[in-house]
């Protein structure tokens, strides 16, 4: 299967793209060629179809405000192909010719971020508002508790009931009835993208599929009474978010099989066995993130596609057509002439595109020059995306751009350390800063090599150190150009929003109280802890969960006006809360009542906690300071048969224990300071300083044993 598909032979370039804004319009017969429709930040919408190898457009508006979504509708049961677009907060609505015949503004305060069209339902939401519209008036509404990224609504022509689902930051997919909340679904990750199963909610018409920023996928049953789990896809292979999702038989079997685009720019294809059961067949990987795919048939009648639009503006595919065809001397010379034909072609277009990147630069220097001259700094546009992954408790600080990069700065005012990224292929180098001097912990340079559009970096912080990265993007344009992008490290960076602890756990206790509201305390959270709305949530009380992705520690917060209360298992939390909490109540000249409760036991579970941890990498320490001495040792007697078994397997796995503990930068001595702060914490409650102490604890840790270093937290 994976030589069926081959690489599209022609691309298109668009302006820059948002999260589904290509579309196939429906084909006019049986596996005829389709129309492709697609929106971008321009405020351009593009209709074309593919003629002998090139792209024909069939109309083109004007540009305007950057167009959010772009999503098919029509009457129930006929073919959908009127678009419709969603920019800031109206919706306009396209035939397939181009003429407008919908302009609809739904006097929302924020801009729209994703919409989904059933007949004469038009289902919308900015951040945090979901609205319902019906032949555009005004149905129900509803305010999210946190950013919704999706809405959808299953199939009302087969089930004959409005059911809308959102997909919100938080984890959360809120099933609708009206303006309420029929009941929640928790997910694995943050869900990014909603697509009805089959592309008609599947055999029962409630089938969900779902996809989320830290790359998992997964189906639903979103039935009355409660949502029945069908199965989902781990991201083992720590692949990016999902982006797009559609339903294509593209293998030709009968079934459908699932089409999934990625954030970092991977193409999968996913089938189903007897039992359902998505099984991975094809992938392909692309540079750029894909924000919209499609299976269609667009290049050659009955030869089936999977197009997509990438962020930057190409419009790209994968097709079933061979690329090597069976033909006869004749067939072989047409061939030879068309591609010959295509060749001079884009010769003669990228002459005429030269000429004209020549007078746009005379142009922009004669105006630059001029005594009336404004600031004429080019404009570009960046995708960032900064995410912390529960797998390895790290940030991905992930920048796109619509034209290649020729290097990232990274500056940072908070000691983080940086991990190398195998898809990474920019050159890294660093410059020494004085922390002492200008608060620089971190000056780093990423050189990236050409057509470079795409950059991951993994950063990963010390719980208590907050502080400001900033990346500084400069793109290859002329005249030189540079944006600073700036993202917040939190007092408590690696904690992740959940929706269950376990309360049976021994809990510390901090409590404060004061002349303070409850958007005060709110922005509080807000600033110590990530995966908090911005927004306050309705109501005069909220309680959030959250789990320590490095050490699986837990925090609940439950605060009100005039009152907070934090419970966590390890101390070093509360006692990093204490510190940045009072230290934000001074800044606004608040007066704090702050009372704790210290649970001894506590700390005693919090050392079980890292001992696992802890151990597992003194061992790969261990055996990676082995492997030189091993190889000597094989090369002097030839083999390895006079090794114990153990050594033999510390040779024989070198190459990944190497590999790991690269990986693996400092994290020896990151979990010697977690210990040391649990050690200097536990006793800083009891009103004592034990900072002296600290040399004879890192002994102890050097000779590690667990019943030695409890004793000597007991004892000190």
């Amino acid at each position: 299967f994976s030589k069926i598909l081959n690489n599209f032979t022609e691309q298109l370039y668009v302006g820059a793209t948002s999260q589904k804004t290509m579309k196939l319009l429906p084909a006019s017969r049986h596996r005829a060629t389709q129309k492709v429709v697609i929106g971008d930040h321009d405020g351009v919408v593009m209709c074309f179809g593919m003629k002998k190898g090139e792209a024909v457009a069939v109309f083109k508006t004007l540009p305007g405000q950057k167009i959010a979504r772009l999503e098919l509708g029509g009457v129930l049961n006929t073919p959908q192909e009127k678009i419709f677009i969603a920019a800031a907060s109206e919706i306009r609505g396209f035939t397939k010719r181009g003429k407008q015949f919908l302009s609809f503004e739904t006097n929302l305060t924020e801009s729209i971020k994703a919409m989904h069209i059933s007949g004469s339902d038009l289902f919308l939401s900015a951040s945090y508002i979901y609205n319902h519209y019906c032949d555009c008036k005004d149905q129900h509404y509803y305010l999210s508790g946190d950013k919704i990224n999706d809405v959808i609504c299953l199939p009302v022509e087969r089930l004959s009931r409005i059911t809308p689902v959102l997909a919100c930051q938080d984890r959360v997919l809120r099933v609708l009835q009206g303006s309420d909340v029929m009941y929640e679904i928790e997910v694995p990750g943050p869900p990014t993208v909603l697509a009805l199963h089959n592309g008609n909610g599947g055999d029962s018409g409630e089938d969900l599929l779902f996809g989320t920023s830290d790359g998992k996928l997964g189906l639903i049953q979103i039935a009355t009474s409660k949502p029945v789990y069908k199965w989902e896809i781990q991201n083992e292979k720590k692949r990016g978010g999902i982006l797009c999702i559609d339903s294509f038989d593209i293998v030709g079997d009968g079934v459908k099989d699932l089409l999934v685009g990625r954030d970092d720019g991977m193409v999968e294809v996913y089938s189903f066995d007897n039992a359902n059961e998505p099984v991975l067949r094809f992938d392909q990987m692309l540079s750029e993130s894909i924000t919209s795919i499609q299976g269609g048939c667009v290049g050659k009648d009955s030869y089936d596609e999977i197009v997509v639009s990438t962020y930057s503006g190409w419009v790209t595919g994968l097709t079933t057509e061979p690329i090597h065809k069976e033909s006869g001397p004749g067939e072989e010379l047409k061939i030879n002439q068309e591609m010959q034909n295509k060749i001079s072609s884009l010769r003669n277009e990228l002459e005429h595109l030269q000429y004209k990147v020549l007078q746009e630069r005379e142009n922009y220097q004669q105006s630059s020059q001029s005594s009336k001259a404004k600031s004429a700094v080019p404009s570009f546009s960046i995708n960032d995306k900064f995410t912390l992954n529960k797998d390895d408790a790290s940030y991905s600080l992930i920048l796109e751009v619509q034209t290649a990069i020729d290097n990232v700065l990274i500056q940072s005012d908070v000691p983080i350390d940086l991990l190398d990224v195998d898809k990474n292929s920019a050159v890294v180098s660093f410059s020494s800063c004085d922390s002492e001097l200008n608060d620089n912990f971190l000056l780093a340079t990423y050189r990236c090599q050409a057509n470079t559009t795409r950059l991951e970096l993994k950063i990963r912080s010390i719980e208590g150190q907050y502080g400001t990265l900033q990346a500084y993007v400069t793109p290859r344009i002329q005249p030189k150009a540079c944006q600073v992008r700036q993202y917040h490290i939190k007092p408590l960076s690696l904690h992740q929003r959940t929706h269950f602890i376990d309360h049976d756990r021994p809990m510390n206790t901090l409590t404060l109280t004061g002349q303070f509201s409850f958007a005060e305390v709110h922005s509080w959270v807000v600033f110590c802890l990530p995966e908090v709305p911005e927004k306050p949530p309705a109501g005069e009380c909220v309680t959030f969960y959250f789990q320590n992705t490095f050490l699986d520690t837990q925090l609940e917060s439950i605060y009100r006006k005039g009152e907070g209360v934090f419970k966590s298992d390890n101390i070093s939390t509360i006692s990093i809360l204490k510190d940045v909490l009072s230290k934000e109540a001074t800044k606004r000249k608040i007066s704090l009542n702050i009372s704790y409760e210290i649970n001894e036991i506590s700390v005693k579970h919090t050392l079980k906690l890292i001992h696992p941890k802890l151990e597992y990498q003194l061992l790969l320490a261990k055996k990676v300071q082995l492997i030189d001495a091993l190889k000597e040792l094989q090369v002097h007697e030839g083999n390895t048969n006079f090794l114990i078994p153990e050594y033999r397997c510390i040779l024989e796995e070198a190459d990944h224990l190497q590999e790991e503990y690269k990986k693996q930068p400092a994290h020896l001595e990151r979990l010697y300071g977690m210990i040391t702060d649990l050690f200097i914490d536990k006793f800083k409650f009891k009103g004592t300083n034990v900072k002296t102490k600290v040399p004879l604890l890192l002994e102890i840790l050097d000779s590690y044993d667990q019943n030695a270093l409890i004793s000597f937290f007991d004892t000190a």
